[in-house]
């Protein structure tokens, strides 16, 4: 999957999380999914990172606003993108 696939899959795993703003019971559900599917998309230590913070911001209340998907695609091929090409 290429870079720009991942941040379209990511803004629309970040809209999903949107939902429990409306239907807080969603939290339940999207919570292990949203880290299920980080490290699926961000392999390695990074990866796991990010799953245990995406699993927080979506089960604590109040912090769904966060686009956890989209801050891990800047911080894997903007800010740190010496190591994009194996990421990728």
């Amino acid at each position: 999957m290429n870079k720009y696939n991942k941040l379209a899959l990511g803004l629309l795993l970040d809209g999903l999380g949107y939902v429990s703003i409306v239907f807080p019971p969603f939290d339940f559900i999207w919570a292990p999914l949203s880290a299920y599917f980080m490290t699926k998309l961000y392999k390695g230590r990074e990866g796991k990172i990010a799953a245990v913070i995406a699993f927080i911001e979506e089960a604590l209340p109040f912090l769904d606003v966060i686009p956890t998907f989209s801050l891990m695609w800047l911080y894997t091929y903007i800010l740190n993108p010496r190591d994009s090409v194996t990421k990728a």
